[in-house]
């Protein structure tokens, strides 16, 4: 393999980020093009190596985003991770964007560059995002599984024509706008639409998926206080489960329909949520899908002491430790939506 570029780190200090995260450049081979990052490396002795945690951007947001994600390095920082936040193409409003296969691309090359940078653990390479974030670790769970020993998913939308739909009638044309200019059109409108939105959507990958350890969660109230419904995680996990453990779809429509239908079982509990309990929970293999108390959100303390309790090569672990407390932030305020 070709010697990776060294960073080439903006010298500026970037807005809302600690001190010591840089914007980077790196080479993408698929199109011969350098693409933003933010990053973040320990200092390292030899033969020491570090977890690296693929942090992603939002629907509306980019590489430069500074909500919830300093969080996200934060973490990094005080647990000695190595960050790296890149653009993937930006928001989700143009072809290359939105689950293109540059998109994809791009991650990739970005954890090959981290890795040219820094000692990675490569049995500790975990992805995490919120809503379009969320999104983008679906894909990343479908199309590119041998790269991560932990994915934590939060909101995502993973059947992009239903979405579509779903904006359209709540009113979001802004969100249902996006995904005409990135698709060339309304999905379904021909063959064309059709099949880009199947492409980009987690649905169609995520049978893929089975040997990820992957922490779908979603708040209740979401599509209603939020953007997007909480059915779409209950389908991602559908896609990645066997027949027999999936979660039949009339019920998911009931649930969505009617909350106070869901079936609350008494005895979940799990302090990582905090303000934020479980509400429902089901588990298969290395999938988990839980529905919390709140709305379009991440519970960081959950979503990265569960990474961070996550080993390629050995079991899932459900059940981490408290390490660090982190709050829970809107994406929705995040992204500036």
């Amino acid at each position: 393999m070709p010697a990776i570029p060294a960073a080439e780190p903006d010298p500026e200090p970037v807005a809302g980020y600690p001190s010591g995260v840089r914007a980077v450049r790196y080479p993408v081979a698929e199109d011969g093009s350098e693409q933003p990052a933010l990053y973040w490396a320990p200092v390292q002795k030899a033969g020491e190596s570090a977890p690296l945690l693929v942090a992603l951007h939002t629907w509306s947001g980019d590489y430069r985003q500074a909500g919830g994600e300093v969080k996200y390095a934060e973490w990094c920082q005080g647990n000695g991770w190595i960050f790296i936040h890149p653009n993937f193409r930006g928001p989700n409003r143009t072809p290359e964007a939105l689950g293109s296969d540059l998109m994809i691309a791009d991650i990739r090359a970005a954890v090959e560059w981290a890795k040219g940078q820094a000692e990675v653990d490569e049995t500790r390479i975990y992805a995490i995002g919120v809503s379009g974030g969320g999104h983008a670790t679906q894909l990343l769970a479908g199309r590119t599984p041998e790269i991560w020993a932990g994915i934590s998913s939060w909101c995502g939308i993973s059947d992009i024509a239903a979405w579509h739909a779903e904006t359209t009638a709540a009113g979001r044309s802004n969100y249902a706008g996006h995904i005409v200019a990135a698709i060339g059109g309304q999905p379904g409108a021909d063959e064309g639409t059709r099949a880009e939105a199947r492409h980009r959507s987690p649905l169609t990958w995520l049978a893929n998926a089975s040997g990820v350890p992957l922490d779908l969660n979603h708040g209740i109230d979401d599509g209603r206080t939020g953007s997007v419904p909480f059915t779409h995680s209950l389908l991602a996990y559908n896609a990645v489960v066997p027949e027999s453990a999936r979660i039949p779809s009339p019920d998911i429509v009931a649930w969505y329909s009617d909350p106070q239908k869901l079936p609350h079982d008494a005895e979940l509990k799990d302090p990582l949520y905090g303000e934020n309990p479980p509400l429902f929970r089901r588990m298969h293999g290395n999938t988990r899908v839980t529905l919390f108390e709140g709305g379009h959100e991440i519970v960081h303390e959950a979503a990265l002491n569960w990474l961070a309790a996550q080993r390629k090569g050995t079991p899932v672990n459900w059940n981490p430790p408290k390490s660090a407390k982190l709050g829970s932030t809107s994406a929705d305020r995040e992204s500036g939506k």
